[in-house]
């Protein structure tokens, strides 16, 4: 059985009307805060990630102030909305207002919880990426651990991995496995945690039991660094 949502985050970006635009109506734009890849031809929109990929129609295509898509319908009438509103404001700001709606299924109100707590740290991403990358279109890492433990152990694995401790809050210096340097700019554990360094911006995301306990990691290398099996050697060692 399906259920009707609505959700509405907004947020002020240090950016003018026409960047947040190029960032969340292009392709190279999306993915340079959002999950997967994006890709936007013909009034379609598509979305890939972790080898799905999921098809949408543009209904609203006014530059600098609305962008909206809707995605195909399932077959029990399930589907996502997305639509974006762009106010400029003086001082070089914008306010974005998103409304993310649709049709859940039976398991409604537990997707809708993660969807609640998923989307400020992208729109954080976004705020980071405008900020600090706005232009530069980045080398994107995916990885999908399922059965990677409860919050407690993921997150201590996690938080140690990067030299700190579960009780991290935003501001707080880290090191990548690598050895680079970086600043948390988005903390809620045990949910998530996102970390930008001089090359890049990195999330570590945790979902709920009724996706088996996984680990989500959604990182972008503006440096033209190809991080893929760096980040799947680590996720193999740490979760294998």
């Amino acid at each position: 059985m399906t259920h009707p949502f609505e959700l509405s985050q907004e947020i002020e970006l240090a950016a003018t009307p026409e960047q947040v635009w190029e960032a969340i109506a292009t392709g190279p734009g999306v993915d340079s805060w959002f999950m997967g890849r994006t890709q936007f031809a013909d009034g379609r929109a598509a979305f890939t990630m972790m080898g799905h990929t999921e098809q949408s129609t543009i209904t609203a295509y006014e530059p600098g102030s609305r962008f909206a898509t809707r995605s195909d319908e399932a077959p029990d009438g399930r589907f996502m909305a997305m639509e974006y509103l762009i106010e400029g404001r003086g001082g070089g700001t914008t306010v974005l207002r998103l409304v993310h709606s649709g049709m859940l299924g039976d398991d409604w109100e537990t997707e809708f919880e993660a969807m609640k707590a998923g989307w400020p740290i992208y729109l954080e991403t976004l705020s980071q990426y405008l900020a600090h990358f706005a232009g530069r279109a980045p080398s994107v890492t995916t990885v999908f651990r399922p059965g990677a433990g409860g919050p407690d152990a993921v997150w201590k694995v996690v938080t140690e991995s990067l030299g700190v401790t579960p009780e991290v809050a935003d501001g707080a210096a880290v090191r990548l496995p690598d050895g680079s340097a970086g600043v948390v700019f988005y903390a809620n554990l045990p949910v998530n945690l996102g970390v930008r360094t001089g090359e890049g911006l990195y999330r570590f995301i945790h979902s709920g039991s009724d996706r088996g306990d996984a680990l989500v990691l959604g990182h972008q290398n503006f440096a033209g660094r190809d991080e893929q099996a760096a980040w799947d050697a680590w996720m193999a060692e740490r979760f294998g």
